[in-house]
């Protein structure tokens, strides 16, 4: 199976940047379509950003312009390119499989972003 691990996170300042990566234990297909997604305190898991086995990406509104999902297939990773952060982006971030049945979940990376 296939384990993820994220890394990247920390506190950044409003208007920082920050690169997530997302790196498998195991390979992951070619085929799948992956994807970042975010929780933060009292609210649902939400899906921020997609990236499908032919390199299409697709953004929520709220993070559109400012983030810039990749993959790295050889490296077996994922990553997540923030920029123009903002306080509301402070969350645990989480990669997973997107539009399809889910992988067993990782731990995830904090995102803080404060004065």
């Amino acid at each position: 199976q296939v384990q993820l691990v994220e890394s990247g996170g920390g506190l950044v300042q409003p208007g920082g940047s920050l690169r997530l990566s997302c790196a498998a234990s195991g390979r992951i297909p070619t085929i799948y379509a992956m994807g970042w997604y975010r929780q933060a305190p009292g609210k649902q898991r939400e899906l921020v950003a997609t990236i499908t086995s032919g390199g299409s990406t697709v953004y929520s509104d709220s993070v559109k312009g400012r983030f810039t999902i990749s993959r790295d297939n050889a490296k077996n990773t994922v990553y997540l390119q923030m920029n123009s952060l903002k306080p509301e982006d402070t969350a645990v971030y989480y990669c997973n499989r997107a539009r399809a049945t889910m992988l067993n979940w990782g731990q995830g990376t904090q995102v803080t972003v404060s004065s």
